[in-house]
């Protein structure tokens, strides 16, 4: 998710920032937003897309491909393979994750947290590897397409261009006609983190899980926090 802070570049200091770096809140579960493989697992999604691949004649997968639970590793897999095979197989996994849209799990305050941040006059993008099909029926069905003027979602099949790759962070912040420095990303992944950074903008890193607080704070965000629900009244 980016947030078009302002047309003001000398954010990094702000009190806003300041606040959220001096807090330690509870653990929540999910991204930033949503945890869009709640109700049909990622792991799952992944099995799904190996069989396409094996109903194509890939049988001969790599060791770490055929475990993976992650679709991405497999949608990169068959990108190496050959540009019909990444086009096939991205074809599969948009419709798989318009699927598990319809059954993803909000993340406790996000809701709030993106209605006050639009209200407040920030524009927001959503941000993310999942199709723009997938993104846009998560917003339409938790009413919040009013409050998100930009979605940045994968609408390609080269897998390159994925987060940590800040092609979709790049091209938000272009539609949402602001700078990298008047805008912050907030994304729950050490990708999400270096996609900021190699788009010049800051971060705060969502730690979710206990164990992603190392990792964010190892890959330098600007701020970590664990609660989307506290930030409403502790942001701004």
């Amino acid at each position: 998710m980016v947030v078009k802070i302002s047309p003001d570049s000398s954010h990094r200091d702000r009190p806003w920032l300041r606040r959220v770096r001096d807090q330690h809140p509870n653990v929540d579960r999910g991204g930033p937003v949503c945890s869009v493989f709640a109700g049909l697992p990622a792991p799952t999604v992944a099995d799904q897309l190996r069989e396409i691949l094996a109903e194509g004649g890939h049988l001969n997968l790599p060791l770490d491909i055929q475990n993976s639970e992650d679709p991405f590793d497999v949608f990169k897999d068959a990108a190496s393979v050959g540009p019909d095979e990444a086009r096939y197989v991205e074809s599969a996994l948009r419709a798989l994750d318009v699927e598990a849209a319809s059954t993803a799990r909000p993340t406790p305050g996000a809701g709030d947290l993106i209605r006050a941040w639009s209200e407040s006059g920030r524009k927001i993008a959503i941000v993310s590897n999942n199709s723009n099909e997938c993104i846009e029926t998560y917003l339409h069905i938790h009413n919040l397409q009013g409050f998100i003027p930009e979605v940045s979602g994968r609408t390609f099949d080269d897998p390159d261009l994925l987060k940590s790759n800040p092609f979709i962070v790049d091209r938000a912040i272009s539609n949402l006609k602001g700078t990298p420095k008047a805008c912050i990303l907030a994304g729950d992944s050490v990708s999400d983190i270096e996609a900021a950074k190699l788009a010049g903008t800051q971060s705060i890193g969502y730690a979710n899980r206990p164990h992603k607080q190392n990792k964010l704070d190892d890959a330098d965000a600007d701020a970590v926090v664990s609660n989307m629900a506290a930030r409403r009244k502790k942001l701004f």
